[in-house]
C-alpha cells in the first residue's frame, strides 16, 4: 500500500498565454489520457493560459522527471497538431519552458493544495507584482511541512544537521 502525491507545475515557453481558446480543454483531455495510459491518478488539475497545475497520486515506480518529460512532449506534439496557430506565438518549436516545480504533498496539506489548484482560474495572477496571499500561504505551509518532516526523520533533534 502506498500514498504518494505530488503537486506539479510547469509553464509555457516565455510564459506565452497559448493554453486558451480550446487548447486548455484539449490539454486536460490529453493529460487524462496519459494518466490512464501510465496508471497515475489526477486528483486536481487546472490549465491556465500560461501554466499547468496537477495534483497526482502515483505509485513508487512513478519516476517524476521521466513522466514530466513524457507529459510535456506528448502534449506539445498533439497540441501543435490540434492548434497549429500556437506555433506562431512561440518560436523554436517549443511549447514548454524546460523547468518545472514538483512538491510532495502530505495528507495534512493535500486539501489545501487541492483548493489552491481548483481556485486558479478565479485568482489568476499575472506574474507581475506581489504573488497572491494564498500562494504565499501555500509556499509557507510546504516549507513548514518539509521542515517538520526533516525534524521527525532525525528523531526530533532539530539541532542535528
Amino acid at each position: 500500500m502506498y500514498s504518494l502525491q505530488y503537486h506539479i507545475v510547469w509553464c509555457t515557453k516565455y510564459r506565452r498565454q497559448v493554453l486558451k481558446d480550446g487548447a486548455d480543454t484539449d490539454c486536460k483531455a490529453l493529460l487524462q489520457e496519459l494518466a490512464e495510459e501510465y496508471r497515475f491518478r489526477i486528483a486536481a488539475m487546472e490549465v491556465m493560459p500560461d501554466h499547468i497545475h496537477l495534483l497526482i497520486d502515483a505509485s513508487p515506480q512513478f519516476c517524476i522527471p521521466d513522466m514530466i518529460k513524457i507529459m510535456k512532449g506528448g502534449i506539445a506534439r498533439r497540441l501543435f497538431r490540434l492548434h497549429p496557430e500556437m506555433k506562431k506565438k512561440l518560436w523554436g518549436g517549443h511549447l514548454w519552458n524546460p523547468s518545472y516545480c514538483v512538491v510532495t504533498v502530505s495528507d495534512r496539506s493535500r486539501e489545501m493544495v487541492e483548493q489552491y489548484i481548483e481556485s486558479q482560474k478565479e485568482r489568476a495572477w499575472s506574474g507581475k507584482g506581489r504573488p497572491p496571499k494564498d500562494l504565499l500561504r501555500l509556499q509557507a505551509y510546504h516549507r513548514e511541512a518539509v521542515d517538520a518532516d526533516h525534524v521527525r526523520l532525525r528523531g526530533g533533534d532539530s539541532e542535528t544537521p
